[in-house]
């Protein structure tokens, strides 16, 4: 039977120059909080200043939260949510990566709502309470394709003091607009791009292979795994390309329609569980390190999927499920990723099993999302086969 359940209220402005949109649309109040990244990459390319004098052109107030970092982390979240209400700011900016977006989120629904933000989250040690009053407004301008945060509720922060790196979002939590211009994102180096790029495929294959997925989230899945497929490497090698970072940016909103529409499973949960403990271990990269292992794992259970996905990545004559854990493997080397070791990020081979129940405890919920329900000895063993 066809069934989906499809809400996805963001206006999205996409396309080289969309940002112009800043200047000119009505936004949804008279002062914002800019959110974005303590690394400065955003004042050393001119992406700040262009968004400030947009704003001056829209005759609106601002004032800036620089502090946030590639793991978002609660205290960030609670400081920036302080600096909103004592400014009298009525909506917030996410200008940046994911993490920056991420972060303009979980700080809206704290600049309209008392407590801790861990109050509201569930899994780990969070409350999960209901959020009683709206968040603001949210406008995201995202400058890398990776996460499709533009296009979904989604925010994952840590709470650094237990290491708990856990998802949280809801209806209200979704962009009020959102701007995709991939002449912002031609800035980004190669290693992040493929990380980036990496994270935005997984969100879409994970979406895909759920058990939840649908005829709407399938067809955005296949057409985000077909465009990574087709541009990524090429923006990984030559950055300057326009036509690959248009593709890639827009495979990657459309992985946020799939997350809108299906689910992650836990491959997020792992990577979570590692990042949380390691928060030098980007999110893509960790993705990297588990994805042959994992997908793997499920190979037999939807080989049908699978066929599907190789098909997508660019193998036509696919015809068994290994030619997507091929297709995957291939695409890693050839975006120059194949080679990231745990070690290098401080993962103790010891430590495994912790990070497999850490996974359970704080993102459990993804594994129910999975094609079957894993054991603990198949999450280590997941674990064991990416270590290097």
């Amino acid at each position: 039977m066809l069934e989906f359940n499809y809400y996805m209220p963001s206006r999205i402005f996409f396309g080289k120059g969309s940002l112009e949109n800043l200047g000119t649309e009505k936004l949804p109040g008279k002062k914002a909080l800019i959110v974005t990244s303590a690394g400065g990459s955003m004042r050393k390319y001119g992406y700040l200043d262009r968004v400030t004098a947009l704003l001056d052109k829209n005759h609106t107030e601002y004032v800036l939260f620089e502090k946030i970092l590639p793991n978002p982390i609660k205290s960030h979240v609670m400081e920036g949510a302080q600096l909103a209400r004592e400014a009298g700011c009525d909506f917030v900016i996410g200008l940046g990566g994911g993490s920056s977006i991420d972060s303009s989120k979980s700080i809206a629904v704290m600049a309209a709502n008392d407590g801790d933000y861990w109050d509201y989250v569930n899994g780990g040690s969070g409350k999960g309470l209901e959020v009683p009053n709206n968040p603001l407004p949210v406008i995201a301008i995202t400058t890398t394709a990776g996460t499709g945060t533009e296009s979904d509720p989604w925010t994952v922060v840590t709470k650094e003091e237990t290491g708990e790196k856990i998802g949280f979002g809801y209806d209200k939590t979704f962009p009020y607009f959102s701007i995709v211009d991939p002449d912002l994102m031609m800035s980004i180096p190669p290693y992040l791009t493929a990380y980036q790029g990496f994270d935005a495929l997984f969100h879409s294959t994970e979406g895909y292979i759920a058990n939840i997925s649908n005829f709407m989230s399938d067809m955005y899945a296949l057409k985000a795994i077909e465009l990574i497929g087709k541009y990524l490497v090429r923006a990984v090698k030559d950055g300057s390309d326009e036509e690959a970072r248009a593709g890639v940016a827009l495979a990657n909103t459309l992985s946020g329609f799939v997350e809108s529409t299906s689910s992650c499973t836990s491959e997020h949960s792992l990577e979570h569980a590692l990042s949380g403990y390691h928060p030098k271990l980007t999110h893509g990269a960790g993705l990297i390190m588990v994805s042959a292992a994992y997908y793997e794992t499920f190979a037999a259970t939807v080989p049908e999927r699978y066929v599907q996905m190789a098909k997508a990545l660019g193998r036509r004559d696919a015809s068994q499920a290994s030619d997507f854990i091929e297709a995957l493997k291939d695409l890693q080397k050839a975006c120059g990723v194949d080679d990231l070791k745990m070690s290098d990020f401080d993962v103790d081979k010891d430590d495994l099993k912790k990070y497999a129940l850490h996974a359970l405890d704080t993102m459990g919920g993804l594994f129910e999302y999975d094609p079957y329900k894993l054991t603990l000895d198949e999450i280590v063993n997941i674990l064991e086969k990416s270590y290097r």
